[in-house]
């Protein structure tokens, strides 16, 4: 009988497809549980059912009642093991479940709460440790996408010894990232139609909110284009969506037609294809950025913030540049030293679709999945629960306060 996986994630949670068809041509049963809709999984026949949460929220009976449609699923659905994604679904969903199937988390990235420094972020990282601690309980294992973010939680004893694993990276689909890039229409057209036929290109791909490092790469602009008057900038990504951590539209809208900000696009293979090089000033911890893997595939060279993910794709002065987060001014010099030495920069991009196809291609990482899952649902291992969960109640207010405030 195929084991039935039930993989909770968040708005995001399509992109995750191409993994859920990979494991289902290895013999699983899959389900899809996310806060986004269930278009994209029907079109590719996979069952979703939606629950609801607030990603801005500090806390609240919005997690309680997340909590609680979880768990009635799980009744419903009886899945064999739950496998989570992203912050709020890593942390809910070992609440919901409680032990009645093993979860496998996978943390991709510590994001928002362990990279700002407001004062916010800083007093609500320890209800953030308190709850993945708490969670470690009903968790049978937890990947981690990058060393950094694993070597945090056993500093702090935040899973159970011996529970953590590393798989770098939710794969990319070689294959199907080659194939939109060969639907696409010709980077001439493309340019045509944006108006860049000449220009040199960079791009950013991701979420326009100011922890992505958006204020810091318009900052960098004036310096590029003194040196590099023909410098355009391609920003692809929704803002709209991302409430008080938005950039707002009009502090984009100051540097046209130097910068170009296209919104969601769901060509993003194509778009990749126009540019000359990747900026990602990201002020996040990510676990490993899909972007990034991305422009990698398509030879792109990358200059980004040396943050936890970032240096798990990039080598400084390989395939890319590393840059301290927050400084415009080193990103604006060596965004200028690639787009001024464009031979060296298609040497340091061909370097990256090896790293890529190489490191993290899809089949590879659910490889690693597969192995841990069946790991999981042998009869030795108990369901990966090797200690007793706490004796405790999880009241409504207690188990929703302070949730919201780990956001990816």
């Amino acid at each position: 009988m195929n084991p039935h996986l039930v993989c909770v994630g968040g708005e995001d949670h399509a992109l995750r497809i191409p993994f859920l068809m990979s494991l289902r041509e290895r013999g699983f049963r899959v389900t899809a549980v996310s806060s986004g809709g269930e278009t994209a999984f029907s079109r590719h026949g996979i069952p979703h059912h939606r629950y609801g949460f607030d990603r801005f929220a500090s806390g609240g009976s919005g997690e309680w009642g997340a909590i609680r449609t979880i768990r009635k699923l799980m009744s419903e659905l009886r899945p064999d093991v739950v496998q989570s994604f992203d912050t709020k679904p890593n942390l809910l969903t070992p609440l919901a479940v409680r032990g009645k199937a093993p979860v496998i988390r996978t943390i991709n990235g510590l994001g928002w709460t362990f990279s700002s420094q407001e004062p916010r972020a800083l007093a609500l990282r320890p209800i953030f440790c308190g709850l993945q601690w708490l969670s470690s309980f009903w968790t049978a294992a937890t990947v981690f996408q990058n060393r950094d973010d694993q070597a945090f939680f056993e500093r702090y004893r935040l899973i159970r010894r011996g529970s953590g694993r590393l798989i770098r990276s939710s794969g990319i689909d070689i294959d199907a990232f080659a194939m939109a890039r060969h639907l696409a229409p010709s980077a001439m057209k493309m340019r045509e139609e944006l108006g860049l036929q000449s220009a040199e290109v960079v791009i950013f791909v991701g979420r326009l909110t100011r922890q992505k490092g958006i204020p810091t790469l318009l900052k960098a602009v004036p310096h590029i284009l003194s040196k590099r008057p023909n410098a355009r900038f391609v920003l692809v990504g929704p803002w709209e969506s991302e409430g008080p951590f938005a950039v707002d539209k009009s502090d984009i809208d100051r540097y046209a037609p130097h910068v170009i900000a296209l919104g969601p696009r769901r060509d993003v293979p194509a778009l990749l294809g126009i540019a000359d090089l990747f900026a990602f000033p990201t002020q996040y911890r990510e676990g490993i950025p899909r972007v990034l893997l991305e422009a990698g595939l398509a030879g792109l060279p990358i200059v980004a913030s040396r943050m936890p993910g970032c240096n798990d794709v990039v080598e400084d002065g390989w395939n890319g540049y590393l840059v301290p987060p927050h400084d415009a001014d080193g990103l604006a010099a060596r965004i200028i030293d690639i787009l001024s030495d464009r031979d060296h920069g298609k040497i340091m991009g061909g370097r990256s679709v090896e790293l890529v196809r190489e490191q993290f291609a899809l089949p590879w990482v659910v490889d690693q999945y597969c192995d841990l899952y069946k790991n999981v649902l042998s009869p030795e291992s108990n369901g990966g629960l090797a200690r007793p969960a706490p004796s405790i109640v999880l009241e409504e207010d207690a188990a929703s306060r302070g949730l919201g405030g780990a956001r990816r």
